[in-house]
């Protein structure tokens, strides 16, 4: 039992760093998306969206490409810093956060369009800068639907299993996961484990959704 909790330990630990990365990239991304008009906007949407729709085995191939250590960035990394990815409790972050940014930027772009356009007019008009329209208006009028975005995207990082195995393996008290210690624990049929584990997962992803739907902008006919 000890190692169940301490899998639980290691993936809020994971999937707290990859929400918190995947809200700086998904809300700059989402806001951009719903701000600029440029040739091939919605190609780029698509391509940022990929993580939702891939096999997870096909995004964990993708990031072993990118950051494993013969991959282009995964090579550089360890030759002029010494940084292994492989492996390691940051490569799970690095694949959790990948599964999880869609979440926040579709979210993201969707709050910022709702945003009515006359309120960052007038706050151009009074003389405030871009960043201060971003910060005082535009974000504060789209927090509700970036916070359900968030969450959503807290709960599948929690759950992110596929990509997870073959960026960091499974490592007890390093990188082995909740999903991932469910798995081993059904292969050695430790089933008391297994129950455990899975009721601690399904209980904060229940959580987790209900709260991202209280928090989720009201449709217009609730309002």
């Amino acid at each position: 039992m000890d190692a169940a909790w301490i899998a639980l330990g290691l993936s809020l630990k994971v999937a707290t760093w990859a929400t918190a990365l995947a809200a700086v990239l998904g809300v700059a991304a989402g806001y951009a998306l719903s701000r600029w008009r440029f040739f091939g906007r919605e190609l780029l949407d698509a391509v940022l969206l990929l993580p939702m729709v891939l096999p997870p085995t096909v995004l964990g191939y993708y990031l072993l490409v990118l950051i494993g250590r013969h991959g282009a960035l995964g090579r550089w990394l360890e030759q002029a810093l010494g940084i292994r990815l492989i492996f390691t409790w940051q490569g799970a972050v690095i694949a959790a956060t990948v599964v999880a940014f869609p979440f926040v930027c579709k979210s993201a772009r969707a709050a910022f369009e709702n945003v009515d356009a006359q309120y960052e007019q007038a706050a151009r008009v009074l003389g405030c800068s871009e960043v201060g329209i971003f910060f005082r208006v535009s974000l504060p009028l789209a927090w509700r639907g970036i916070l359900a975005g968030v969450l959503l995207a807290f709960a599948r990082a929690l759950g992110e299993f596929g990509a997870t195995l073959m960026v960091a393996g499974s490592i007890p008290g390093r990188t082995q996961t909740l999903s991932i210690a469910v798995f081993e624990a059904v292969q050695a049929g430790q089933d008391e484990v297994a129950h455990l584990l899975v009721a601690i997962t399904s209980l904060t992803c229940v959580a987790v959704l209900l709260l991202a739907s209280r928090l989720a902008p009201p449709r217009v006919q609730d309002r």
